[in-house]
């Protein structure tokens, strides 16, 4: 491991330890941003001063919240202690940034029928799959189809928050939405394997027990054009990509109140 890029060390680190996407590309974005804040010098030869004043720059120049400001801490406490397992003991000395207790926003039942009529086509698929059945938005883009039980009206989530399994209800208003897409996307999936493409990542060696598993029809959304996983750098066409502000047309259309 030591021949290898710090970088390459890392991503090694979190994908043994099963961390999802997500916190790969997180982590690694503020250990780039640590590492060029001090002029590329190596992580090894910096300690409790400079990762003080990154985080303080953060904070003051960049003006990021305190969650952001907590994530950036998280990824460089992972890098020090898990990657170039130094411990040393400012490590936890180092105080989090404190998050504003704030009360939610929740919408009342009309306006949620109001929003939800300006969406159309996948997107508002997902927004009513997301409102009726609880899911998390990357609970929904990672939905199987055989996790999904119609004559039970019933969603099965695999590996949610903290790796926890789960059901859920299906709400009969999306039964049939939801059937008319996964017909839709069927014949899609069926054409982008004629055209060499709809193969996915497959996780835990699951690839060799089961070379052609990858190739079957298995999740619920479908990305268009092909996207490039960054793990294998495949190029597929099976997940639907969607952004955190997909609903925000939907939000302009409606003119959704503010109550901040």
């Amino acid at each position: 491991m030591d021949g290898k890029r710090l970088l390459d060390q890392v991503r090694d680190k979190i994908r043994a330890k099963h961390y999802s996407i997500r916190t790969e590309e997180a982590y690694l974005h503020w250990m780039k941003r640590f590492i060029l804040f001090h002029r590329k010098r190596h992580p090894r030869d910096l300690g409790a001063k400079e990762v003080e004043a990154f985080l303080s720059h953060l904070a003051v120049a960049r003006k990021v919240s305190a969650s952001t400001q907590n994530q950036a801490k998280s990824a460089l406490l992972f890098l020090y202690k898990e990657v170039l397992q130094v411990d040393l003991p400012w490590l936890a000395d180092i105080v989090s940034a404190k998050r504003p207790t704030r009360l939610p926003v929740v919408l009342t039942q009309s306006e949620v029928a109001e929003l939800l009529a300006h969406t159309s086509g996948t997107s508002g698929l997902i927004l009513r799959m997301v409102y009726g059945t609880g899911m998390r938005i990357m609970e929904c883009m990672r939905l199987r189809v055989k996790d999904i039980d119609f004559e039970r009206a019933e969603i099965t989530i695999r590996e949610g928050k903290g790796f926890k399994d789960r059901m859920t209800m299906l709400p009969k208003s999306v039964v049939r939405p939801l059937q008319e897409h996964l017909g839709r996307v069927r014949l899609l999936h069926e054409q982008d394997l004629r055209d060499g493409h709809g193969e996915v990542f497959m996780p835990y060696a699951l690839a060799r027990k089961y070379p052609n598993a990858g190739r079957s029809w298995i999740w619920v959304a479908h990305a268009r054009p092909c996207a490039r996983d960054i793990r294998t750098s495949m190029c597929s066409t099976v997940r639907f990509s969607v952004g955190k502000d997909f609903a925000r047309p939907a939000f302009i259309a409606h003119g959704a109140p503010s109550r901040r």
